[in-house]
C-alpha cells in the first residue's frame, strides 16, 4: 500500500464506502432506538451518499478538486434525515481540505477529518454526545495522533478504524436510551461502515470497478409500483438526464427559460443549478431536442437516456430513476405551477406531510407547495429547494413537521439562491398547523417567524403507531406488533389494542395540559371513519368540558395523530 492517495484512489475508496453502506443499511436501520416503521438511519445515510457517489463517478479519475466538489455538492443536495445531513456536512468539511491537493498523505487526511468534524458540529444546534458526531470526533482525534507520529498510511487506516469502532462501542455509555435498548448509535455505525469500505478499497481487500453499482432496493414511499403501471400510461417514453458545464451566465431568468422549454417537450422536470453546473432530469419523447437546447448554455456531460417503456417491460428500474420519478410526480401533483407562472407575493409556504387529508388541510391554510413525505420518507435537501423554487415569493417559510427533516430544511436555507427560506422548526403535523394559523400577512418576515415559533409551545402532540421490533424504552418492554403512543417527550403508552392505547396516550397528554380547550384527532389511512367516530365518542365522554374535533388525515404508519391545546 502506498503512503499517499491520489485522485483515482480516492474516487475508488469513496465509491467503495458508499457501496458498503448500501449493503449494510438494513442492519443499521435495525439499530434505531425507536422501533417505528420509518425511513431509518441506514436508508437516509445511504440515499445521501449514493447521491454523492453518482456525482463522483462522473468526474475524471485525475481531478482531485472535481472529486472533492462532487462529494460535497452531491451529498449536500441529496441529504435526507438528520443522519444524512450530518454525513453531508462531514463530507463537506473533508472536501474543503483536500480540494487543492494532488495527493493525500496522513497529515492532509488528519486535517481533513478535523475540518469535517468542525463543520458537522457547527451544523447542529445542540450537539449530543453518543452520536455520529462523537464517533467522527473520535476518528479525527486518532487521525491527528497517528499523523503526528508519522505512521504509514496502512497503519494510519488500521489504527483510525480500530479507534472509531472503540468509540462506537462506548456510545451506549454516553446515551442512556442506547444502553436501555442494548444498541450502539446507528449513525455512528453508518459512518464506520463507510470508512471501513473505503479502507478495504485502499488496501485491496475489495476491488472497485466501473461495473459495480449499488443493488436495487425497494421503494420506501407510498405510491403505485412499477407493476401497477401500463406502458400505455407512459406519456413521455425517454428518461433523459445530463449535466451542463456552464460557459455563459445562468441566472434565475435563464433557468426559468430552460425549465419552460423542457416543459414544452416533456414532464417530470428537475433543473438544479449549482457551482457552475446545471443538472437536468426530464421525461420526453425527444431527448435530442433537450440536448440541443442545453448546448446553448455550455458543454454536456454524463448524458443518459433510458427507454422507460422497455425498462417497464423488462421490469428493470434503477433506484435513482424510481426516486426521481416519484419525487417529480409528487411535486407535480401537490404543487402549484412553477414560480414564473405565479403572481409574485411577499410570502410563500412549503410543508412536508404524508396523507391526502393532511395535505388538503395545509393547502386550506395557505400552503403553496406540499412535499409528500414525513416519517416514512424524509425528503432531501434538493427536494425542499425545488419546492421552494416553485413558489414565486421573496420569502418562503418551510414547515418540516418532523424532527428528522429540520436539518435538511435548514441546509436548504443555507444554500438557496434568489430568495430567502425561513425554517419553522415544526416537529409534528399539529405544530405545523398551529404555526400556519398564527401567520399574519400584515407582519414582517421576522415578526411572523417569531410568532410562529412561539406558537409551537402551545400545542402538545401524540402519535399512535405500531412497533416493528422488540425493544425497551423508558422502562417499558415493547414487543413486535405492539401499539405505541408517542408524545413530544417520548413514549406515553404501550398496548395491544388501538383504541385503549389511544385513550391511555391522551390521558397522559391531558395530565400535562389540564386546562386544554381543544383536542384534535386525525385518523390515518388504516382507520375507518366509523372506528374513528367511535373512539372520539369515548374521548368526548371522558373529557366533556373539552372540545373534540375529528378530521381525516389519511396518513400512513400512524393510526392517529392527536393534538391538545
Amino acid at each position: 500500500m502506498n503512503n499517499t492517495i491520489n485522485a483515482a484512489m480516492l474516487k475508488k475508496a469513496f465509491v467503495a464506502g458508499a457501496l458498503n453502506l448500501d449493503k449494510n443499511k438494513e442492519y443499521i436501520n435495525e439499530l434505531n432506538v425507536f422501533p417505528v416503521p420509518d425511513g431509518d438511519t441506514g436508508t437516509n445515510m445511504t440515499l445521501t451518499i449514493l447521491s454523492a457517489k453518482r456525482e463522483v463517478e462522473a468526474v475524471s479519475d485525475s481531478d482531485m478538486s472535481g472529486i472533492a466538489r462532487a462529494m460535497s455538492t452531491g451529498s449536500l443536495r441529496g441529504a435526507r434525515g438528520n443522519s444524512g445531513v450530518i454525513l453531508s456536512q462531514l463530507l463537506r468539511g473533508f472536501s474543503k481540505k483536500i480540494a487543492d491537493e494532488k495527493e493525500l498523505d496522513v497529515h492532509v487526511i488528519a486535517d481533513a477529518f478535523q475540518k469535517a468534524v468542525e463543520t458537522a458540529y457547527k451544523a447542529v444546534m445542540k450537539p449530543k454526545e453518543g452520536t455520529i458526531l462523537t464517533v467522527a470526533k473520535g476518528v479525527a482525534t486518532k487521525a491527528r495522533e497517528c499523523a503526528d507520529a508519522d505512521v504509514s498510511l496502512e497503519q494510519f487506516c488500521e489504527d483510525v478504524i480500530a479507534h472509531g469502532n472503540e468509540v462506537l462501542d462506548r456510545t451506549p455509555e454516553m446515551l442512556p436510551v442506547l444502553k436501555e435498548a442494548g444498541v450502539v448509535d446507528s449513525g455512528g455505525k453508518g459512518l464506520m461502515v463507510v470508512l471501513q469500505g473505503a479502507v478495504d478499497a485502499l488496501t485491496g481487500k475489495v476491488v472497485v470497478d466501473e461495473t459495480m453499482t449499488a443493488p436495487v432496493v425497494k421503494k420506501t414511499v407510498t405510491g403505485a409500483s412499477s407493476n401497477d403501471i401500463s406502458t400505455a400510461d407512459i406519456k413521455f417514453g425517454y428518461c433523459t438526464e445530463f449535466i451542463i458545464n456552464l460557459e455563459k451566465p445562468f441566472d434565475e431568468d435563464e433557468e426559468d427559460k430552460l425549465k419552460a422549454y423542457l416543459e414544452s417537450i416533456g414532464d417530470s422536470i428537475v433543473c438544479v443549478a449549482f457551482d457552475g453546473i446545471v443538472k437536468i432530469h426530464v421525461h420526453t419523447n425527444h431527448p435530442g431536442q433537450a440536448f440541443e437546447k442545453a448546448l446553448e448554455y455550455g458543454q454536456l456531460t454524463k448524458m443518459k437516456v433510458d427507454n422507460m417503456r422497455e425498462e417497464h417491460n423488462q421490469k428493470v428500474v434503477e433506484q435513482a430513476e424510481v426516486q426521481a420519478a416519484v419525487a417529480s410526480e409528487a411535486q407535480k401533483k401537490n404543487s402549484k405551477p412553477i414560480a414564473s407562472n405565479q403572481p409574485k407575493k411577499d410570502f410563500g409556504f412549503v410543508t412536508i406531510v404524508a396523507g391526502e387529508g393532511l395535505a388538503e388541510i395545509f393547502k386550506g391554510l395557505g400552503v403553496d407547495s406540499v412535499i409528500e413525505g414525513g416519517q416514512t420518507m424524509n425528503p432531501s435537501t434538493e427536494d425542499i429547494l425545488n419546492a421552494a423554487d416553485s413558489v414565486n415569493a421573496d420569502v418562503v417559510f418551510v414547515l418540516p413537521n418532523n424532527k428528522n427533516i429540520i436539518l435538511a430544511a435548514q441546509q436548504a436555507a443555507s444554500i438557496v439562491e434568489g430568495k430567502k427560506i425561513v425554517v419553522i422548526p415544526t416537529k409534528t403535523i399539529p405544530q405545523g398547523i398551529t404555526a400556519m394559523i398564527n401567520f399574519e400577512a400584515t407582519r414582517s418576515a421576522k415578526e411572523n417567524e417569531d410568532a410562529m415559533v412561539e406558537s409551537l409551545s402551545t400545542v402538545a402532540t401524540g402519535q399512535l403507531t405500531y412497533a416493528v421490533r422488540d425493544t425497551s424504552i423508558d422502562g417499558k418492554e415493547i414487543k413486535n406488533g405492539d401499539i405505541m403512543g408517542l408524545g413530544d417527550s417520548g413514549l406515553l403508552a404501550v398496548g395491544k389494542d388501538i383504541d385503549s392505547t389511544l385513550i391511555e396516550m391522551l390521558d397522559e397528554m391531558m395530565k400535562e395540559n389540564d386546562e386544554a380547550e381543544l383536542i384534535s384527532v386525525y385518523y390515518g389511512e388504516d382507520v375507518t371513519e366509523e372506528d374513528a367516530e367511535a373512539v372520539v365518542a369515548k374521548i368526548e365522554e371522558k373529557y366533556p368540558d373539552t372540545d373534540v374535533e375529528l378530521q381525516p388525515g389519511g396518513q400512513p404508519i400512524y393510526y392517529y395523530l392527536v393534538s391538545v391545546e
